[in-house]
This record gives C-alpha cells, sequence and structure tokens, in this order.
C-alpha cells in the first residue's frame, strides 16, 4: 500500500491489528483487515508490535492466500519501522518459494540501509539466476541503492545491461552508472522516456533516479510520467549531490512541478481532439501520457470554452483526483481568476489523493495573486511531510511576498 493511503488503517487500533494478524481467515469478517493490520503495525513503534510483524515472516503460511498476503504486508511493514533488529528475519525471507515476500523484503532491506555480510552477498547475488525480471530488477535495485560493490556483482549486472526485459536492463545500466561512474550505459534508456508502453516510460524514469546522473535531469523533466514519480527521482538525484541550492537545478525543478503539458514530450497518438468528447476521454485514459494529451488541448481551446468545460467536469468529475489535479493545473497556467474558489479549495484539501493538486493549487495562488492563501502556503511550507509540496509553497511564499513588496514600492512612486 502507498504511504499517502495510511490513513485507511488508522481505524485500526493497535490491539485489533495484533489479533487479526494472527487470526484464521475463517473467523474474519472482512479477511482483508488482515493485511491492513499489517500496514498498520508497521506505523507503531513499540517492541511488541515489532515482534509480532518478526513472528508474522516464519509463522505465517504462503499456502493459504491471506497468511499469504498478510506476510508480505508484515514484510513491508517491517521496511517501513527500519529497524536494524529486523535484518535476520529479513535474510531469512530470501529463501523462500513466495517471489513477492522476497522482493518485498529486498525493499524492506534496502530502507532499513542493509549492509549485507559476506554469505548474504552472495544470496542477494544468487537472485539473479531467476527468471522472474521483476525479481532480478528488485535485486539490482538494491545492489545500486544500497551501494553494493563487488567484483562478482559488477561482472553479472553487466552482462545484464543487454537483457531483452527494458524492465532488467534498464536497472542494470542505472546500477553501473551510478556505483561506476558508467554514464554512457544510460542513453539507450533517453528514448524509452517517449515509449508507447506506459510501463516502459515509468521504469525509465525510476532507473533515471537511481542512476545519480544530474546530465539527465533536463530529459526526465519533459517525459510524459506523472509528476509525482518525476519529482522523486528528481530529487534523488539532485539530493544526494546538495544540488537544489543552485539556480539551474531550481529552474529545472520548478518546471517540473508546474507540469505545463506544452512544455512535455508528447507523441501524436497521446494528443487528442478539442472536443469535450475528446478531452474527456483522454482525461480518464489509465496512461498519463493520454492524460497530458488531454490537459495539452485544455490549454489550447478557447478561453470561454475552455471554463464552460471546467464547470461541466467540475460537477460531474471533481471528486476524481485525476481531474482534479489537472483542471487545478490548468487553471493556474491559463490564469482563469473566475476559478479561484477552486484553486482555494484544492489548497486546503488534505485528503492524500489530492497532495498533487495541492502543489498546482500552491503555483495558481501565485499566478492568480491570491494573498489571501499567504497564511496556508507558510503553513505548508513548514510542515508538509511531502517535499515537492514543502519547496512549492516555499517558492509560491516568496514569490507572493515579492509581488507584494514590489507593488509597495510602485505605489510609493506614484
Amino acid at each position: 500500500m502507498a504511504e499517502r493511503f495510511d490513513v485507511l488503517v488508522l481505524g485500526i487500533s493497535e490491539k485489533d491489528a495484533l489479533s487479526l494478524l494472527f487470526a484464521k481467515t475463517a473467523d474474519v469478517p472482512r479477511p482483508s483487515d488482515r493485511y491492513f493490520a499489517a500496514t498498520r503495525l508497521g506505523l507503531c513503534g513499540c517492541d511488541k508490535t515489532f515482534d509480532a510483524l518478526i513472528r508474522a515472516t516464519y509463522d505465517l503460511t504462503t499456502d493459504e492466500l491471506f497468511d499469504r498476503i498478510t506476510r508480505r504486508k508484515a514484510i513491508e511493514a517491517l521496511g517501513r519501522r527500519k529497524d536494524i533488529r529486523a535484518v535476520p528475519a529479513l535474510v531469512d525471507v530470501l529463501a523462500c518459494s513466495d517471489t513477492e515476500a522476497v522482493i518485498n523484503a529486498i525493499s524492506a532491506l534496502t530502507r532499513i540501509g542493509w549492509s549485507p555480510a559476506p554469505a548474504e552477498h552472495d544470496r542477494l547475488l544468487h537472485l539473479l539466476e531467476s527468471e522472474d525480471v521483476t525479481l532480478s530488477r528488485a535485486v539490482i535495485q538494491a545492489f545500486a541503492r544500497l551501494s553494493i560493490k563487488s567484483s562478482a556483482s559488477h561482472l553479472r549486472i553487466r552482462e545484464l545491461c543487454g537483457h531483452e526485459s527494458a524492465l532488467v536492463f534498464g536497472a542494470a545500466r542505472a546500477c553501473l552508472c551510478k556505483l561506476y561512474g558508467e554514464t554512457a550505459l544510460m542513453q539507450p534508456l533517453l528514448p524509452q522516456l517517449t515509449d508507447l508502453v506506459a510501463g516502459k516510460r515509468r521504469s525509465a524514469v525510476i532507473d533515471i533516479g537511481d542512476s545519480g546522473d544530474h546530465g539527465l535531469l533536463s530529459a526526465l523533466v519533459k517525459a510524459p510520467v506523472s509528476m509525482s514519480l518525476r519529482a522523486k527521482s528528481f530529487l534523488q538525484i539532485v539530493e544526494a549531490g546538495g544540488l537544489l541550492e543552485i539556480d539551474l537545478y531550481q529552474e529545472l525543478f520548478q518546471r517540473l512541478l508546474l507540469d505545463d503539458p506544452l512544455l512535455l514530450e508528447l507523441n501524436d497518438d497521446w494528443k487528442c481532439g478539442l472536443s469535450p468528447e475528446d478531452i474527456e476521454q483522454n482525461l480518464s485514459h489509465r496512461d498519463e501520457a493520454r492524460q497530458y494529451g488531454a490537459a495539452a488541448s485544455l490549454m489550447r481551446i478557447g478561453r470561454e470554452e475552455c471554463l464552460e468545460l471546467i464547470d461541466s467536469m467540475q460537477e460531474r468529475l471533481w471528486s476524481d483526483y485525476v481531474t482534479h489535479y489537472y483542471l487545478t493545473c490548468v487553471i493556474g497556467l491559463r490564469g482563469l481568476h473566475e476559478k479561484s474558489y477552486l484553486v482555494r479549495a484544492a489548497l486546503a484539501e488534505t485528503t492524500p489523493q489530492y497532495t498533487k493538486s495541492r502543489v498546482a493549487a500552491a503555483w495558481a495562488c501565485v499566478r492568480l495573486h491570491l494573498d489571501d492563501q499567504l497564511e496556508l502556503l507558510y503553513e505548508l511550507s513548514n510542515s508538509s511531510p511531502w517535499v515537492p509540496l514543502r519547496w512549492t509553497c516555499q517558492q509560491a511564499f516568496a514569490q507572493l511576498i515579492e509581488k507584494q513588496q514590489t507593488s509597495g514600492d510602485l505605489l510609493a512612486r506614484c
């Protein structure tokens, strides 16, 4: 479960979560509550809940469906806890037959910051013999993200740079770039940023983040992939090198977060007509590039037509967080003052699924001169746990204050 959906498990008490974790599925009215319970325990901090999660990795069977899923979630929860005491249990999971559990264990070990002993290194490397491309990708990513270097892993991962699967060869190239400075290996991934297959675009964005190559940031910013995923990879690179204090990278980051669809590399296959029907159809598509194509059309149609379409979609689709985000973006980018009330509502929205909309709303506050939002922008610039929102609000607050001062100076001269 993505961490932005943690609110879904907060209603489960710690006591109930402990009980549900090892309950017999037949005795639970809603069996899914068992794996929600495991996620809930990942948010706790006491030894009792930690010990229960460790026990789940050993005691829950992989034969019964809900036991198996709950075990996977318990492994994931141990990664959330970031407690080094979980390492032995997670390393033991690497030998189990449940591939999804193994992948979760690798992710958890990465989050904890595992430093494998020689035998553990060999066990991790051995997993690359699997034919499962998702598992191979997770293993390679672990080598890159944990900075595990050895002659054996270097040789084996180099062999995978020519793998037929983009998931594997992209991760392998990113790993060698990150650990050994082989930046030239990343060039074949650039065309993948505009591949017709959405999964290949997304994996390329992730691989660029893992590569640590700041020379790829300009291409990353223009990729028709979710803003939040691009932002994660962007920050992965610039924060490691302390680059976000440099004007060039601040400008690139602002361009990424403004998310103007007209500045993205959009293939003709993703664009759509200018009719309301075409725009709505593209906006509801699962492929983010098609969604951006719809947003680009919203940027191109006449102002009055755009306002009418926003009115129509607001009445029917405003609760859909995808539509909510793109409409908020367009209102700000086009300076649609008539819709300022929607920007104010979006900035105040605290439901996790709408966090991206708050970023778009913060930029819109600057374009629409919404000085009445300064207090909320200031609050978010200090309190938001998500860096893109916190950074955006810092910039928006500073820019609004600067505009106020400029206006005051002009009035004084008059």
